[in-house]
Protein backbone atom coordinates (compact mmCIF):
# COMPACT_ATOMS: atom_id res chain seq x y z
CA UNK A 1 0.00 0.00 0.00
CA UNK A 2 1.27 3.46 -0.92
CA UNK A 3 0.40 6.49 1.21
CA UNK A 4 1.26 10.13 0.62
CA UNK A 5 1.91 11.88 3.91
CA UNK A 6 3.02 15.39 4.87
CA UNK A 7 6.63 15.09 3.71
CA UNK A 8 7.05 11.87 1.73
CA UNK A 9 5.32 9.03 0.00
CA UNK A 10 5.67 5.74 1.84
CA UNK A 11 5.32 2.10 0.91
CA UNK A 12 3.57 0.26 3.76
CA UNK A 13 4.80 -3.34 4.06
CA UNK A 14 4.20 -6.25 6.40
CA UNK A 15 2.67 -5.84 9.82
CA UNK A 16 5.29 -6.21 12.53
CA UNK A 17 3.26 -5.72 15.69
CA UNK A 18 0.54 -3.91 17.56
CA UNK A 19 1.00 -0.65 19.43
CA UNK A 20 -0.96 0.81 22.29
CA UNK A 21 -3.77 1.88 19.98
CA UNK A 22 -3.20 0.75 16.41
CA UNK A 23 -1.09 -1.57 14.26
CA UNK A 24 2.56 -1.21 13.25
CA UNK A 25 3.93 -1.91 9.77
CA UNK A 26 7.21 -1.79 7.95
CA UNK A 27 7.56 1.43 5.94
CA UNK A 28 9.95 2.51 3.19
CA UNK A 29 10.08 6.00 1.74
CA UNK A 30 10.46 6.73 -1.94
CA UNK A 31 14.06 7.62 -1.13
CA UNK A 32 14.65 4.20 0.45
CA UNK A 33 14.53 5.30 4.11
CA UNK A 34 13.53 2.43 6.42
CA UNK A 35 11.06 3.19 9.21
CA UNK A 36 7.84 1.95 10.82
CA UNK A 37 4.32 3.25 10.30
CA UNK A 38 1.63 3.15 12.95
CA UNK A 39 -1.93 3.17 11.64
CA UNK A 40 -4.33 4.55 14.24
CA UNK A 41 -8.07 4.14 13.56
CA UNK A 42 -10.19 7.26 13.19
CA UNK A 43 -12.54 6.57 16.06
CA UNK A 44 -15.65 8.68 16.77
CA UNK A 45 -14.92 11.47 19.21
CA UNK A 46 -11.14 11.43 18.73
CA UNK A 47 -9.63 14.48 17.13
CA UNK A 48 -6.43 14.62 15.12
CA UNK A 49 -4.96 17.17 17.54
CA UNK A 50 -5.15 14.68 20.38
CA UNK A 51 -2.71 12.48 18.47
CA UNK A 52 -0.37 15.04 16.89
CA UNK A 53 -0.50 17.96 19.34
CA UNK A 54 2.63 17.29 21.42
CA UNK A 55 5.68 19.57 21.28
CA UNK A 56 8.66 17.42 22.29
CA UNK A 57 11.48 19.82 21.40
CA UNK A 58 14.36 19.55 23.86
CA UNK A 59 13.13 16.26 25.37
CA UNK A 60 15.74 13.52 25.68
CA UNK A 61 15.24 9.91 24.64
CA UNK A 62 12.06 10.01 22.56
CA UNK A 63 11.31 8.11 19.36
CA UNK A 64 10.84 10.87 16.79
CA UNK A 65 7.84 11.03 14.48
CA UNK A 66 9.48 11.68 11.10
CA UNK A 67 6.29 11.99 9.04
CA UNK A 68 2.54 12.04 9.56
CA UNK A 69 -0.72 12.14 7.67
CA UNK A 70 -3.88 10.15 7.08
CA UNK A 71 -5.75 7.65 4.93
CA UNK A 72 -9.50 7.34 4.63
CA UNK A 73 -9.80 5.26 7.82
CA UNK A 74 -6.55 5.86 9.73
CA UNK A 75 -4.19 8.48 11.02
CA UNK A 76 -0.62 7.53 10.10
CA UNK A 77 2.54 8.20 12.12
CA UNK A 78 5.92 7.24 10.68
CA UNK A 79 8.70 6.76 13.25
CA UNK A 80 12.33 5.74 13.31
CA UNK A 81 12.69 1.99 13.49
CA UNK A 82 13.99 0.84 16.86
CA UNK A 83 16.05 -2.24 17.61
CA UNK A 84 13.45 -3.67 20.01
CA UNK A 85 11.00 -2.75 22.75
CA UNK A 86 11.57 -3.09 26.48
CA UNK A 87 8.72 -5.60 26.48
CA UNK A 88 10.67 -7.78 24.05
CA UNK A 89 13.79 -7.29 26.18
CA UNK A 90 11.88 -8.42 29.28
CA UNK A 91 10.52 -11.45 27.43
CA UNK A 92 14.01 -12.38 26.25
CA UNK A 93 15.42 -12.10 29.77
CA UNK A 94 12.61 -14.11 31.39
CA UNK A 95 13.62 -13.00 34.87
CA UNK A 96 14.95 -10.09 36.92
CA UNK A 97 17.63 -7.75 35.60
CA UNK A 98 20.76 -7.06 37.61
CA UNK A 99 20.84 -3.72 39.41
CA UNK A 100 23.29 -1.99 37.04
CA UNK A 101 21.32 -2.78 33.88
CA UNK A 102 17.97 -1.96 35.51
CA UNK A 103 19.26 1.40 36.76
CA UNK A 104 20.67 2.24 33.31
CA UNK A 105 17.31 1.54 31.64
CA UNK A 106 15.35 3.38 34.33
CA UNK A 107 17.64 6.40 34.14
CA UNK A 108 16.92 6.82 30.42
CA UNK A 109 13.18 6.68 31.08
CA UNK A 110 13.35 8.98 34.11
CA UNK A 111 15.37 11.60 32.20
CA UNK A 112 12.62 11.70 29.58
CA UNK A 113 9.93 12.08 32.25
CA UNK A 114 11.95 14.87 33.88
CA UNK A 115 12.12 16.76 30.57
CA UNK A 116 8.38 16.22 30.05
CA UNK A 117 7.38 17.35 33.56
CA UNK A 118 5.02 20.30 33.29
CA UNK A 119 4.72 19.92 29.51
CA UNK A 120 3.30 16.54 28.51
CA UNK A 121 1.84 13.59 30.40
CA UNK A 122 2.39 10.32 28.51
CA UNK A 123 -0.48 8.47 30.26
CA UNK A 124 0.32 5.08 28.69
CA UNK A 125 3.84 4.40 29.91
CA UNK A 126 4.60 0.66 29.63
CA UNK A 127 7.45 -1.55 28.34
CA UNK A 128 5.87 -1.84 24.87
CA UNK A 129 6.20 1.95 24.51
CA UNK A 130 9.86 2.04 25.56
CA UNK A 131 12.09 1.32 22.56
CA UNK A 132 15.85 0.79 22.17
CA UNK A 133 17.05 3.34 19.61
CA UNK A 134 20.71 4.15 18.98
CA UNK A 135 21.77 2.74 22.35
CA UNK A 136 19.15 4.57 24.44
CA UNK A 137 15.80 3.46 25.82
CA UNK A 138 13.37 5.96 24.34
CA UNK A 139 9.67 6.67 24.88
CA UNK A 140 7.21 6.36 22.01
CA UNK A 141 3.47 6.73 21.42
CA UNK A 142 3.00 10.24 22.79
CA UNK A 143 -0.58 11.27 22.24
CA UNK A 144 -1.82 7.70 21.83
CA UNK A 145 -3.29 7.53 25.34
CA UNK A 146 -4.91 10.95 25.00
CA UNK A 147 -6.33 9.94 21.62
CA UNK A 148 -7.59 6.63 23.05
CA UNK A 149 -9.30 8.45 25.91
CA UNK A 150 -11.09 10.72 23.44
CA UNK A 151 -12.09 7.79 21.24
CA UNK A 152 -13.56 5.81 24.15
CA UNK A 153 -15.08 8.70 26.09
CA UNK A 154 -18.55 8.16 24.63
CA UNK A 155 -18.37 4.45 25.45
CA UNK A 156 -16.36 3.84 28.61
CA UNK A 157 -13.18 5.07 30.31
CA UNK A 158 -12.91 1.96 32.44
CA UNK A 159 -9.90 0.46 30.73
CA UNK A 160 -8.30 3.53 29.13
CA UNK A 161 -4.55 2.87 29.28
CA UNK A 162 -2.84 -0.47 29.93
CA UNK A 163 -4.29 -1.97 33.13
CA UNK A 164 -1.07 -3.48 34.59
CA UNK A 165 0.57 0.00 34.53
CA UNK A 166 -2.36 2.33 35.31
CA UNK A 167 -2.06 4.51 38.43
CA UNK A 168 -4.79 4.48 41.14
CA UNK A 169 -5.98 7.98 40.30
CA UNK A 170 -6.63 6.94 36.70
CA UNK A 171 -8.78 4.03 37.87
CA UNK A 172 -10.76 6.60 39.89
CA UNK A 173 -11.24 8.75 36.78
CA UNK A 174 -9.08 11.58 38.13
CA UNK A 175 -6.82 13.84 36.07
CA UNK A 176 -3.48 12.41 34.96
CA UNK A 177 -0.31 14.31 35.90
CA UNK A 178 3.41 13.69 35.64
CA UNK A 179 3.11 11.77 38.93
CA UNK A 180 0.74 9.39 37.13
CA UNK A 181 3.60 8.58 34.78
CA UNK A 182 5.86 8.12 37.81
CA UNK A 183 3.53 5.40 39.12
CA UNK A 184 3.72 3.60 35.76
CA UNK A 185 7.50 4.07 35.91
CA UNK A 186 7.43 2.38 39.33
CA UNK A 187 5.58 -0.60 37.87
CA UNK A 188 8.20 -0.91 35.11
CA UNK A 189 11.01 -0.62 37.67
CA UNK A 190 9.43 -3.32 39.81
CA UNK A 191 9.06 -5.57 36.75
CA UNK A 192 12.73 -5.11 35.81
CA UNK A 193 13.98 -5.84 39.33
CA UNK A 194 11.56 -8.64 40.27
CA UNK A 195 11.17 -10.26 36.87
CA UNK A 196 7.39 -9.92 37.17
CA UNK A 197 4.75 -7.23 37.53
CA UNK A 198 3.64 -6.18 41.01
CA UNK A 199 -0.02 -6.90 40.19
CA UNK A 200 -1.43 -9.59 37.91
CA UNK A 201 -4.87 -11.02 37.11
CA UNK A 202 -7.96 -9.95 35.22
CA UNK A 203 -8.55 -6.26 34.58
CA UNK A 204 -10.93 -6.08 37.53
CA UNK A 205 -8.46 -7.90 39.79
CA UNK A 206 -5.61 -5.63 38.71
CA UNK A 207 -7.77 -2.55 39.26
CA UNK A 208 -8.54 -3.68 42.82
CA UNK A 209 -4.85 -4.33 43.53
CA UNK A 210 -3.74 -0.94 42.19
CA UNK A 211 -6.31 0.77 44.39
CA UNK A 212 -5.94 -1.21 47.59
CA UNK A 213 -3.00 -3.64 47.70
CA UNK A 214 0.71 -3.28 48.38
CA UNK A 215 3.07 -5.23 46.10
CA UNK A 216 5.30 -7.90 47.55
CA UNK A 217 8.58 -6.31 48.65
CA UNK A 218 11.56 -6.57 46.31
CA UNK A 219 14.09 -9.24 47.21
CA UNK A 220 17.88 -8.92 46.76
CA UNK A 221 17.60 -5.28 45.63
CA UNK A 222 19.69 -2.47 47.20
CA UNK A 223 17.61 -0.79 49.88
CA UNK A 224 17.83 2.72 48.39
CA UNK A 225 16.65 1.46 45.01
CA UNK A 226 13.85 -0.61 46.53
CA UNK A 227 12.75 2.41 48.60
CA UNK A 228 12.64 4.56 45.46
CA UNK A 229 10.46 2.02 43.65
CA UNK A 230 8.14 1.77 46.66
CA UNK A 231 7.76 5.56 46.77
CA UNK A 232 6.93 5.64 43.05
CA UNK A 233 4.20 3.05 43.73
CA UNK A 234 2.65 5.01 46.61
CA UNK A 235 -1.13 5.16 46.26
CA UNK A 236 -1.22 8.90 47.04
CA UNK A 237 0.07 10.71 43.95
CA UNK A 238 1.23 13.73 45.95
CA UNK A 239 3.63 11.53 47.95
CA UNK A 240 5.46 10.21 44.88
CA UNK A 241 8.82 11.75 43.94
CA UNK A 242 9.04 14.23 41.08
CA UNK A 243 10.76 12.97 37.91
CA UNK A 244 13.85 15.12 38.48
CA UNK A 245 14.21 13.70 41.99
CA UNK A 246 13.99 10.18 40.56
CA UNK A 247 16.85 10.98 38.15
CA UNK A 248 18.99 12.37 40.98
CA UNK A 249 18.40 9.34 43.18
CA UNK A 250 19.07 6.86 40.37
CA UNK A 251 22.37 8.62 39.69
CA UNK A 252 23.36 8.33 43.34
CA UNK A 253 22.29 4.68 43.45
CA UNK A 254 24.49 4.00 40.44
CA UNK A 255 27.46 5.76 42.07
CA UNK A 256 27.05 4.60 45.67
CA UNK A 257 26.60 1.02 46.75
CA UNK A 258 26.13 0.87 50.56
CA UNK A 259 28.10 -1.74 52.44
CA UNK A 260 28.42 -3.22 55.90
CA UNK A 261 26.16 -2.17 58.71
CA UNK A 262 24.53 0.68 56.76
CA UNK A 263 23.40 -1.71 54.00
CA UNK A 264 22.02 -4.16 56.56
CA UNK A 265 20.18 -1.44 58.44
CA UNK A 266 18.75 0.02 55.23
CA UNK A 267 17.40 -3.40 54.31
CA UNK A 268 15.95 -3.98 57.79
CA UNK A 269 14.38 -0.54 57.79
CA UNK A 270 12.89 -1.02 54.34
CA UNK A 271 11.31 -4.28 55.46
CA UNK A 272 9.75 -2.49 58.45
CA UNK A 273 8.49 0.34 56.20
CA UNK A 274 6.89 -2.25 53.93
CA UNK A 275 5.24 -3.93 56.92
CA UNK A 276 3.78 -0.62 58.04
CA UNK A 277 2.70 0.27 54.54
CA UNK A 278 0.78 -2.96 54.20
CA UNK A 279 -1.47 -1.86 57.08
CA UNK A 280 -2.60 1.24 55.16
CA UNK A 281 -4.70 0.00 52.26
CA UNK A 282 -7.27 2.74 52.49
CA UNK A 283 -7.42 3.92 48.89
CA UNK A 284 -10.92 3.82 47.41
CA UNK A 285 -12.91 5.29 44.57
CA UNK A 286 -14.77 7.67 46.89
CA UNK A 287 -12.11 9.13 49.17
CA UNK A 288 -12.90 11.85 51.67
CA UNK A 289 -10.37 14.50 52.59
CA UNK A 290 -9.65 12.61 55.82
CA UNK A 291 -8.94 9.42 53.88
CA UNK A 292 -6.65 11.31 51.52
CA UNK A 293 -4.73 12.78 54.48
CA UNK A 294 -4.46 9.34 56.06
CA UNK A 295 -3.02 7.98 52.81
CA UNK A 296 -0.44 10.75 52.76
CA UNK A 297 0.36 10.24 56.45
CA UNK A 298 1.12 6.57 55.78
CA UNK A 299 3.60 7.64 53.12
CA UNK A 300 5.06 10.31 55.42
CA UNK A 301 5.61 7.86 58.27
CA UNK A 302 7.26 5.24 56.08
CA UNK A 303 9.54 7.87 54.55
CA UNK A 304 10.58 9.32 57.92
CA UNK A 305 11.26 5.80 59.23
CA UNK A 306 13.75 5.32 56.38
CA UNK A 307 15.39 8.70 56.98
CA UNK A 308 15.52 8.12 60.75
CA UNK A 309 17.09 4.68 60.50
CA UNK A 310 19.75 5.82 58.03
CA UNK A 311 20.50 8.87 60.20
CA UNK A 312 20.95 6.71 63.32
CA UNK A 313 23.17 4.21 61.53
CA UNK A 314 25.42 6.96 60.19
CA UNK A 315 25.80 8.45 63.70
CA UNK A 316 26.52 5.05 65.28
CA UNK A 317 29.09 4.27 62.59
CA UNK A 318 30.94 7.45 63.58
CA UNK A 319 30.35 7.10 67.35
CA UNK A 320 29.89 3.41 68.23
CA UNK A 321 30.10 4.15 71.98
CA UNK A 322 26.86 6.15 71.84
CA UNK A 323 24.05 4.40 73.75
CA UNK A 324 20.44 4.20 72.69
CA UNK A 325 18.26 5.51 75.50
CA UNK A 326 14.64 6.34 76.22
CA UNK A 327 13.70 9.95 76.94
CA UNK A 328 11.43 10.58 79.93
CA UNK A 329 8.92 13.39 80.42
CA UNK A 330 9.95 16.60 78.68
CA UNK A 331 13.10 15.02 77.22
CA UNK A 332 15.50 16.40 79.82
CA UNK A 333 15.68 13.07 81.64
CA UNK A 334 16.65 9.79 80.07
CA UNK A 335 16.39 6.11 80.88
CA UNK A 336 19.68 4.36 80.20
CA UNK A 337 18.43 0.96 81.33
CA UNK A 338 17.34 -0.24 77.90
CA UNK A 339 18.31 -3.79 77.13
CA UNK A 340 19.81 -4.58 73.72
CA UNK A 341 16.52 -6.19 72.70
CA UNK A 342 14.55 -3.11 73.74
CA UNK A 343 16.90 -0.85 71.82
CA UNK A 344 16.54 -2.94 68.69
CA UNK A 345 12.76 -2.94 69.01
CA UNK A 346 12.52 0.86 68.78
CA UNK A 347 11.42 1.78 65.27
CA UNK A 348 10.84 5.39 64.20
CA UNK A 349 11.78 7.75 67.03
CA UNK A 350 15.01 7.18 68.97
CA UNK A 351 17.56 8.90 71.24
CA UNK A 352 21.34 8.44 71.46
CA UNK A 353 23.42 9.47 74.46
CA UNK A 354 27.14 10.35 74.13
CA UNK A 355 28.86 11.84 77.17
CA UNK A 356 26.41 14.52 78.36
CA UNK A 357 24.72 15.11 75.01
CA UNK A 358 21.53 13.47 73.75
CA UNK A 359 20.60 13.43 70.06
CA UNK A 360 17.00 12.40 69.33
CA UNK A 361 14.49 12.27 66.52
CA UNK A 362 10.80 11.74 67.19
CA UNK A 363 8.34 9.51 65.39
CA UNK A 364 5.95 11.10 62.90
CA UNK A 365 2.75 12.54 64.36
CA UNK A 366 -0.33 13.21 62.23
CA UNK A 367 -1.18 16.90 61.89
CA UNK A 368 -4.81 17.95 62.15
CA UNK A 369 -6.45 19.35 59.03
CA UNK A 370 -6.57 22.89 60.48
CA UNK A 371 -4.05 23.37 63.29
CA UNK A 372 -3.64 27.13 62.78
CA UNK A 373 -6.21 28.40 65.28
CA UNK A 374 -7.40 31.92 64.56
CA UNK A 375 -4.48 32.72 62.30
CA UNK A 376 -4.62 32.65 58.50
CA UNK A 377 -3.45 29.22 57.30
CA UNK A 378 -0.28 29.14 55.19
CA UNK A 379 -0.44 28.49 51.45
CA UNK A 380 0.65 24.89 52.00
CA UNK A 381 -0.82 21.91 53.87
CA UNK A 382 0.97 19.94 56.61
CA UNK A 383 0.22 16.23 56.90
CA UNK A 384 2.67 15.17 59.64
CA UNK A 385 5.30 16.62 61.94
CA UNK A 386 8.26 15.50 64.05
CA UNK A 387 11.37 17.07 65.56
CA UNK A 388 15.10 16.47 65.83
CA UNK A 389 16.86 17.65 69.00
CA UNK A 390 20.25 17.91 70.69
CA UNK A 391 20.13 18.48 74.46
CA UNK A 392 23.06 19.35 76.69
CA UNK A 393 23.29 20.24 80.39
CA UNK A 394 22.46 23.96 80.78
CA UNK A 395 25.56 26.11 80.41
CA UNK A 396 26.19 29.27 82.47
CA UNK A 397 23.81 31.14 80.15
CA UNK A 398 21.20 28.38 80.70
CA UNK A 399 21.48 27.31 77.06
CA UNK A 400 20.27 23.70 76.68
CA UNK A 401 20.76 22.87 72.99
CA UNK A 402 18.87 23.13 69.73
CA UNK A 403 15.81 21.60 68.10
CA UNK A 404 14.40 21.69 64.56
CA UNK A 405 10.95 20.92 63.24
CA UNK A 406 10.32 18.30 60.55
CA UNK A 407 7.11 18.93 58.59
CA UNK A 408 5.68 16.71 55.86
CA UNK A 409 4.06 19.28 53.61
CA UNK A 410 3.90 20.81 50.12
CA UNK A 411 5.90 23.92 51.09
CA UNK A 412 7.63 24.26 47.71
CA UNK A 413 5.18 22.94 45.12
CA UNK A 414 1.41 22.57 45.35
CA UNK A 415 0.32 18.97 46.04
CA UNK A 416 3.89 17.64 46.08
CA UNK A 417 4.51 16.45 49.63
CA UNK A 418 7.86 15.66 51.23
CA UNK A 419 9.65 16.17 54.54
CA UNK A 420 11.10 19.61 55.22
CA UNK A 421 13.40 20.72 58.02
CA UNK A 422 12.84 24.14 59.57
CA UNK A 423 13.22 25.83 63.00
CA UNK A 424 11.85 28.71 65.01
CA UNK A 425 13.05 31.46 67.32
CA UNK A 426 11.60 34.08 69.61
CA UNK A 427 11.89 37.65 68.38
CA UNK A 428 14.84 39.58 69.76
CA UNK A 429 12.62 41.96 71.75
CA UNK A 430 11.09 39.10 73.79
CA UNK A 431 13.06 38.14 76.96
CA UNK A 432 14.17 34.53 77.05
CA UNK A 433 16.38 32.35 79.23
CA UNK A 434 17.11 28.67 79.71
CA UNK A 435 15.78 27.31 76.43
CA UNK A 436 16.51 25.37 73.28
CA UNK A 437 17.45 27.79 70.55
CA UNK A 438 16.41 27.50 67.79
CA UNK A 439 13.49 25.24 68.65
CA UNK A 440 10.70 23.21 67.05
CA UNK A 441 7.05 24.18 66.91
CA UNK A 442 4.32 21.83 65.81
CA UNK A 443 1.94 23.22 63.16
CA UNK A 444 -0.15 25.59 65.31
CA UNK A 445 -1.23 29.16 65.82
CA UNK A 446 2.29 30.01 67.06
CA UNK A 447 3.80 28.55 63.90
CA UNK A 448 1.28 30.43 61.75
CA UNK A 449 2.49 33.67 63.31
CA UNK A 450 6.06 32.90 62.29
CA UNK A 451 5.11 31.87 58.75
CA UNK A 452 2.64 34.69 58.18
CA UNK A 453 3.42 38.23 57.14
CA UNK A 454 4.24 40.94 59.64
CA UNK A 455 6.11 41.02 62.93
CA UNK A 456 5.32 38.51 65.67
CA UNK A 457 6.99 37.09 68.76
CA UNK A 458 7.55 33.81 66.87
CA UNK A 459 9.82 33.88 63.82
CA UNK A 460 11.52 31.40 61.50
CA UNK A 461 15.16 30.67 62.23
CA UNK A 462 15.84 28.14 59.43
CA UNK A 463 14.65 27.84 55.81
CA UNK A 464 12.27 25.09 54.71
CA UNK A 465 14.89 22.56 53.57
CA UNK A 466 13.88 19.30 51.81
CA UNK A 467 14.87 16.10 53.59
CA UNK A 468 14.71 12.76 51.80
CA UNK A 469 16.29 9.34 51.62
CA UNK A 470 18.22 10.23 48.49
CA UNK A 471 19.74 13.48 49.79
CA UNK A 472 20.76 13.23 53.45
CA UNK A 473 24.49 14.01 53.39
CA UNK A 474 24.28 17.65 54.48
CA UNK A 475 21.63 16.94 57.14
CA UNK A 476 23.58 14.01 58.64
CA UNK A 477 26.92 15.85 58.58
CA UNK A 478 25.47 18.96 60.19
CA UNK A 479 23.63 17.19 63.03
CA UNK A 480 26.51 14.78 63.63
CA UNK A 481 28.80 17.80 64.01
CA UNK A 482 26.46 19.45 66.51
CA UNK A 483 26.19 16.15 68.42
CA UNK A 484 29.97 15.97 68.59
CA UNK A 485 30.13 19.56 69.83
CA UNK A 486 27.52 18.77 72.48
CA UNK A 487 29.41 15.68 73.65
CA UNK A 488 32.63 17.69 74.08
CA UNK A 489 31.02 20.72 75.72
CA UNK A 490 31.52 22.91 72.64
CA UNK A 491 27.91 23.41 71.53
CA UNK A 492 27.08 27.09 71.81
CA UNK A 493 24.08 29.29 71.22
CA UNK A 494 24.03 30.43 67.55
CA UNK A 495 25.92 33.67 67.11
CA UNK A 496 22.99 35.29 65.32
CA UNK A 497 19.32 34.71 64.61
CA UNK A 498 17.93 33.59 62.27
CA UNK A 499 20.59 30.91 62.12
CA UNK A 500 20.05 30.71 58.33
CA UNK A 501 17.90 33.12 56.38
CA UNK A 502 14.49 31.55 55.68
CA UNK A 503 13.45 34.17 53.13
CA UNK A 504 11.73 32.74 50.07
CA UNK A 505 11.92 29.13 51.24
CA UNK A 506 8.15 28.41 51.32
CA UNK A 507 5.05 29.20 49.28
CA UNK A 508 3.08 32.21 50.47
CA UNK A 509 -0.53 33.22 50.04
Amino acid sequence: MQVKLRDHEWSIGDRIGEGGYGQVYEATSAQGEQAVAKLVPKEPGAEREALFGNDLSGVRHVVPVIDQGETENHWVLVMSRAQKSLKEHLDERGGPFDTAEAVAILTDIAETLADLDGRVVHRDLKPANVLLLEGRWCLADFGIARYADAATATVTRKYAGSPPYVAPERWRGERATSLTDIYSFGVIAYELLAGKRPFVGTDDEVRHQHLEDMPAHLEAVPALLAALVEECLTKAAAARPRPANVVTRLTKIEQQVPAGGLARLQEANRAEAIRRGEAARDASQARTEAESRQELFTAAKANLDRVSAMFKEAVLDAAPTARQVRLIGDGRALDATLTAAEARSIVGGWALNLCDAVLSISDATATSANPWGRRQPPAFSVIAHAEVTIRIPPDRFEYEGRQHSLWYCDAHETDHFQWFETAFMVAAYVPKRGRLDPFAIDPSEHAAKAIGSGMAEWQLAWPFTPLGVGDMDEFVTRWAGWFGDGATGQLRHPSHMPDRSPDGSWRKN
